[in-house]
């Protein structure tokens, strides 16, 4: 082998080592981004809410709207150093925002929790990969309640707006002649959950069309920013 061979070798083989370290040592993209948590940020959603109880009589259709910011920092209830996570009502477009609930939100040991009523609940665990699984309900005294990845990177849009990204997460989704029960979260991201369903209906003598007790919640935005 010549010198300009072995030049030749020489070069290639330390490009190829020093590919190989720098791939090694790239960071791992974690999408922290799906729970951004910048001060200021804040999203609208249209709200439609059903109540159904035979038994007092209810049976109403509710619309309003809620706009959740992400406050100043807050310590939780575990002490810890999070981000007030405010949620704002209105009945309709024309009215002002009147403040409803303090909550906190935090990112930490890879997942993103909020704190509601609290409730310490885990709404994400990163980096999201397809159908996995954890317990929603693992900080709190509530029922276990399983959850997983349903789709995870995909294009969706809502409302007229369109994301690159968006994962989805699936808690509930049960449905026989006594019950139904479906829940659902999306997320885009650089932005946050962008779309929420739950429904939980209780069926009267096998008959899916009697609802005797349920609730259904849809929530869709329809504004996102940073004030």
């Amino acid at each position: 082998m010549n010198l300009r061979s072995k030049l030749f070798f020489g070069i290639t083989f330390i490009a190829i080592v020093s590919l190989h370290g720098c791939k090694k040592n790239d960071p791992v993209d974690m999408h922290y981004d799906y729970f951004p948590m910048e001060q200021g940020r804040y999203i609208t959603y249209s709200v439609r809410e059903i109540n159904i109880d035979d038994a007092l009589g209810l049976n109403e259709t509710l619309y309003y709207y809620i706009k959740t910011k992400i406050g100043d920092t807050i310590t939780d209830n575990e002490g810890r150093v999070a981000r007030r996570y405010e949620r704002y009502f209105r009945d309709s477009l024309n009215q002002p925002w009147v403040l409803q609930d303090i909550w906190s939100c935090i990112i930490t040991s890879g997942k993103a929790e909020l704190v509601e009523e609290n409730q310490r609940t885990i709404k994400l665990v990163f980096a999201p990969t397809k159908y996995k699984e954890w317990n929603c309900n693992a900080y709190n005294m509530l029922k276990k309640l399983d959850c997983y990845y349903s789709e995870i990177h995909e294009p969706a849009s809502i409302n007229g707006f369109s994301f690159e990204s968006t994962v989805t997460v699936d808690l509930q989704d049960q449905e026989d002649f006594v019950d139904h029960r479906r829940q659902y979260e999306s997320y885009a991201k650089g932005i946050g959950m962008y779309h929420k369903y739950y429904k939980d209906f209780h069926f009267s003598n096998l008959d899916t069309t009697n609802v005797v007790k349920g609730k259904e919640l849809i929530m869709r935005l329809i504004d996102y920013g940073t004030e």
